[in-house]
């Protein structure tokens, strides 16, 4: 005879007492990397090596010097959109039971010869955001191919590596790099930079594509060769990494000269004014308010726009 069998809850103070031991072990794990770091820099091999490979590789004589105001607004608008579509992905695995949905017209500019399927609202959120994070990637592709700022960010010797690993060392050893983001990134960065813009937003978007119902469900061969259960198991790491990116990426733009960085990012200068904190917090608070409208009150007008909210 079957038998059934229920889950037992987790209780509020197990999970606190869970998080307070995670977090005593990252902490405990951190001051050991500090202290390795530190003591290994007291070895002669290590320092030789730093002096080396200090960090950085010489750009192409072509590359431009300076950042252009255009990466200012994009890097808002990227900001902007990964919060937001991270908010909503993480609903969208979470929700067991949403209530309310979303039907697409079939008489706009989409138009199928089956009928629309019902997804939650919270997906049909998801999902817009990501065809704008992707209409805004491929405008920030074309201006960085056009103005060569590619060459700040693209990996062009193989010297990067060994720089990296002393960019690591130094920033794990509490004794930042000497740098000049304006002229050149670290090698560490321009690592961090090609594997967010190449790598891994092309991944969540193959990924999320292969999910998402503008997939041929027909396809067989394709469907055989890239299973949906490939693209579940890659997406959500990935959206992990950009977690991890942006969580690191805002750390050290506050902790290694945040009124500079800031202009760089924001205001297209290398001053240590206040402009480009001004714009970042003016942001910030752009992004905190979407944070917190996006919620169904406010999403079902513009949700109606083009299909259909329903319970």
């Amino acid at each position: 005879m079957p038998t059934t069998s229920s889950k037992t809850p987790v209780k509020p103070g197990n999970k606190r007492v869970g998080l307070a031991v995670a977090i005593s072990i990252a902490v405990v794990a951190l001051a050991a990397v500090v202290l390795i770091a530190q003591w290994m820099r007291t070895l002669p091999a290590v320092q030789e090596f730093l002096v080396t490979y200090p960090g950085q590789v010489e750009l192409p004589e072509t590359a431009p010097v300076g950042l252009p105001a255009w990466l200012g607004w994009q890097h808002f608008l990227n900001a902007f959109f990964l919060v937001l579509i991270i908010r909503s992905g993480w609903l969208v695995r979470t929700t067991a039971r949403p209530k309310e949905h979303w039907t697409r017209n079939n008489t706009g500019l989409i138009r199928t010869k089956g009928k629309p399927a019902k997804i939650s609202l919270n997906l049909w959120f998801h999902l817009s955001l990501d065809a704008l994070w992707v209409l805004n990637g491929v405008i920030f592709v074309i201006l960085l191919l056009a103005t060569g700022q590619w060459m700040r960010i693209v990996p062009t010797s193989w010297e990067i590596v060994p720089n990296a690993l002393s960019t690591a060392l130094q920033y794990a050893s509490l004794q930042w790099p000497t740098e000049n983001g304006w002229v050149n990134y670290n090698s560490l960065q321009v690592l961090a930079y090609f594997s967010i813009v190449f790598i891994a937003a092309p991944l969540a978007l193959a990924t999320g594509l292969r999910m998402s119902g503008a997939w041929p469900k027909n396809a067989t061969a394709l469907n055989r060769i890239y299973p949906i259960e490939t693209a579940r198991a890659i997406h959500f790491p990935v959206m992990l990494y950009f977690v991890g990116f942006i969580i690191v990426h805002v750390a050290l733009v506050l902790t290694t000269g945040a009124l500079k960085n800031l202009n760089h990012m924001y205001a297209a200068n290398d001053g240590a004014g206040w402009t480009g904190f001004g714009m970042f917090a003016a942001s910030l608070a752009v992004i905190v308010a979407a944070w917190f409208l996006a919620r169904p009150l406010f999403l079902r007008p513009i949700a109606s726009l083009a299909g259909k909210v329903s319970k």
